[in-house]
C-alpha cells in the first residue's frame, strides 16, 4: 500500500484501496503479466509465493493486534503502518500464487489456481499455511512489548536479506514485489532495532525484558533457514534461505552489542516428525490466531457492503 501512514490508509477518500473481506477490492496485480518463466513449474511458484505470502499476513495479523496496547501513540502507528506493509505484500504474493498455481501438489492439501488473495487469506485451513512458526507466536497476553519488538527484529532482518536476494529472481513478477519489499522491511528492521537498543541499554528492567524477549522467539530462528525442497526445485527463481545466515548473524550481533545483548545461545524448536511451518504444522497459537482473522469471512461467505 502506498500510503504515508495508517490514518490516511484508512480515510474515506481511500476506500476503494482498503482490503477487507467482502469490500469488492481490485486484483492488485491487475495489467501485470503474470505469465510463468520458460521452464518454470507453476505448482512449485504457487508453494513459494503462498510460503513468502503466508508469512507476511500472519506477522501482519499479529502486529495489528498491538493497535491501542503500544506504549506511545506514535508506536501505534508504527506498527500499524509496518503490518499495512506486510499486508500489502502478502496481497501481491497471494495473488501470484493464484495465478501462477495450477493446483497445489497434494501434500499441500489445497487448490490454488485462480484462487484471490481472499480465498487464500481466509478459506484455508490451519495445515494449509506455509509460515514459519515465528510470525505466529503471541505478544498479546500478557502484553509485552520486548517480545514484539524481538520478534520483529528477527523477521524482518531474515526477511530482508532474504528480499534483496530475490530481487534478482528470473520471475520479473517476484523480483518486483520484492524490490518494493526491501524499501518496507529496511524501516520495520531499522524500527525494531532502535527499540531494541532503547531497552536493551535502558535500565536493568527493560534490560532483561528484552533479552527475555529474545531469549524467547530465539529457538524459531534455525527453522527460517531450512532450505525447502521448493526453493531448491526454483532454483533462479526462489532464493535458498540458507545463504542468508551469515549476513542474518552479522545484523543481529551489531544490535546486541548496541544495546548490550547477549546473542541467545539457544537450540532450536524441533518439528513433528520433522515437519514444521512450511509444511503446514504450526503452534497451538496459530488456530486461535485464524480464528480471529477469518472469523468475518466464514460467517458471511461471499458477502458484500
Amino acid at each position: 500500500m502506498s500510503f504515508d501512514n495508517a490514518y490516511e490508509a484508512v480515510s474515506e477518500a481511500n476506500d476503494q484501496a482498503r482490503w477487507a473481506f467482502g469490500t469488492g477490492f481490485t486484483d492488485p496485480l491487475s495489467g501485470v503479466d503474470t505469465s510463468l518463466p520458460s521452464g518454470v513449474d507453476g505448482n512449485d511458484l504457487a508453494s513459494y509465493c503462498l510460503m513468502l505470502g503466508d508469512d507476511a499476513l500472519i506477522m501482519s495479523h499479529r502486529l495489528q493486534q498491538w493497535c491501542t496496547r503500544a506504549p506511545e501513540l506514535e508506536d501505534e502507528v508504527a506498527l500499524a503502518n509496518i503490518g499495512l506493509d506486510l499486508l500489502g505484500q502478502a496481497r501481491l504474493l497471494l495473488t501470484r500464487a493464484g495465478k501462477a498455481g495450477t493446483a497445489m501438489p497434494a501434500s499441500a492439501g489445497a487448490a490454488v489456481a485462480d484462487r484471490p488473495e481472499d480465498a487464500l487469506a481466509f478459506f484455508r485451513d490451519e495445515h494449509e499455511f506455509r509460515n514459519i512458526r515465528l510470525a505466529e507466536l503471541s505478544s498479546h497476553e500478557p502484553v509485552d512489548f520486548a517480545l514484539v519488538i524481538a520478534q520483529l527484529l528477527v523477521f524482518a532482518t531474515w526477511r530482508l536479506a532474504l528480499l534483496r536476494r530475490l530481487t534478482d529472481s528470473r520471475d520479473p513478477v517476484l523480483a518486483a514485489i520484492a524490490a518494493k519489499g526491501v524499501k518496507e522491511v529496511t524501516y520495520h528492521r531499522d524500527y525494531a532495532a532502535q527499540w531494541t537498543v532503547r531497552l536493551g541499554d535502558g535500565t536493568d528492567y527493560s534490560h532483561r525484558r528484552m533479552q527475555s524477549g529474545l531469549d524467547a522467539v530465539w529457538p524459531y530462528v534455525g527453522e527460517l533457514f531450512d532450505t525447502h525442497p521448493v526453493e531448491r526445485a526454483l532454483a533462479d527463481v526462489a532464493v535458498d534461505p540458507a545463504m542468508s545466515r551469515t549476513e542474518f548473524d552479522d545484523v543481529l550481533t551489531q544490535v546486541c552489542s548496541a544495546a548490550t545483548l547477549t546473542v541467545p545461545d539457544i537450540p532450536p524448536l524441533a518439528g513433528v516428525s520433522g515437519r514444521k511451518g512450511r509444511d503446514g504444522v504450526h503452534t497451538e497459537e496459530m488456530g486461535f490466531l485464524l480464528a480471529e482473522m477469518q472469523a468475518v469471512a466464514r460467517a458471511h461467505p461471499e458477502a458484500t457492503w
